[in-house]
């Protein structure tokens, strides 16, 4: 496989300033935090704000989701590397309208470790949030181990089903509710593709 890069180290901020350069009507920065990204709109008035985020191994797949209808703000954190608790709770108070915040993220340590802080920290803010973490890959566990799974693509399903109750102007529980919803009835299948 061949890659287009200036530097391998400068890659992630490379990638972020190449989305927002290719959408500026859509997306924006949040100044002193290069590698987060919101809506234009943001924070959109009487709606319950969503936010995500993930490392940049594999591909720039979360930042490809904000927008209306869906997320509100997102976070990369470098090749395998979850978002900081900071960069989280700058999205947050970046897109809170007053309404909360949910989080949708992926199971992994990382994630949960930073999200759940960055939650605390809002807290201090006066801002409510409250979180979704999708586990939806049975290739990673059994059935009996399920809170062990991965969320991996089905957690999309999630952000649409979530970030339609949220345009339509729903509470954060009502959000939320909606999210456990549909992450219950999702399942995907990570494949490792070997070349031999």
């Amino acid at each position: 496989m061949k890659k287009f890069l200036n530097k391998p180290e400068n890659f992630v901020d490379e990638m972020v300033e190449g989305i927002l350069a290719a959408h500026p009507d859509r997306l924006k920065g949040v100044p002193g935090e290069p590698r987060v990204i919101v809506r234009t709109d943001a924070p959109v008035k009487g709606k319950v704000a969503l936010a995500t985020g993930g490392g940049s191994g594999h591909l720039p797949l979360f930042l490809g989701y904000v927008g209306a209808g869906l997320l509100d703000g997102c976070a990369v954190g470098g090749v395998f590397q979850s978002p900081s608790a900071q960069q989280m709770l700058e999205i947050t108070k970046t897109i809170d309208s007053g309404k909360g915040v949910l989080y949708i993220y992926g199971n992994y340590g990382g994630d949960i470790m930073n999200f759940d802080m960055a939650a605390e920290m809002a807290d201090f803010e006066d801002i409510t949030v409250e979180t979704y973490v999708a586990a939806d890959d049975v290739a990673s566990a059994s059935k009996d181990n399920a809170e062990k799974r991965r969320g991996v693509a089905g957690i999309f399903y999630v952000y649409k089903c979530a970030g339609a109750m949220a345009d339509e102007g729903a509470d954060l529980a009502e959000v939320k509710r909606v999210a456990e919803k549909a992450g219950a009835a999702v399942r995907s299948m990570g494949v490792l593709r070997c070349h031999l």
